[in-house]
């Protein structure tokens, strides 16, 4: 209450004084001074240049790092995130606990998962010698009533 008090206060005074009045930029007008009115294009022509970046055939460090793929389609990358279906299963390591999938992205960045890591669209459910069991829990982020399986095998050339 105190504060509102005093900022009427401070308004009348304005007021009276003259400081918001339009009698008193009348005066300033009629003194022989006139106001010079700016538009908004001449605001932004006297703006220095924006700063712009020559690589010089280094890698620009303003490029988004994860960016999108060099194939696929949109609806496969969801941002660029891993999901099931733009996963490629390239090996299987076996380590002395489990195995470890390594798959390949929508970048072609390398993954190593393993049993129960999460993807964009469901997580690993088993991995074996030759095949990696997926479960998918959602589709275009929409949950799944029914979850589903999905398989990859490694081709019988590659073990």
């Amino acid at each position: 209450m105190r504060k509102i008090s005093i900022l009427a206060l401070v308004l009348l005074v304005a007021g009276t004084s003259g400081w918001f009045s339009p009698a008193s930029a009348q005066e300033v007008q009629q003194s022989g001074q006139q106001e010079t009115v700016i538009t908004p294009q001449q605001a932004l022509s006297t703006l220095p240049p924006r700063a712009s970046y020559n690589p010089g055939g280094k890698r620009d460090p303003f490029l988004d790092l994860i960016g999108k793929g060099k194939g696929g389609s949109k609806a496969a990358v969801a941002d660029g995130q891993l999901t099931i279906d733009n996963a490629t299963l390239v090996g299987i390591v076996k380590t002395p606990k489990s195995f470890v999938a390594i798959v390949s992205g929508p970048q072609e960045f390398p993954y190593f998962l393993k049993i129960g890591d999460r993807l964009a669209d469901g997580y690993l459910l088993s991995i074996s010698e030759s095949k990696v069991v997926f479960r998918k829990t959602h589709e275009r982020g929409i949950p799944l009533m029914r979850p589903r399986d999905v398989v990859k095998e490694i081709n019988p050339e590659e073990r």
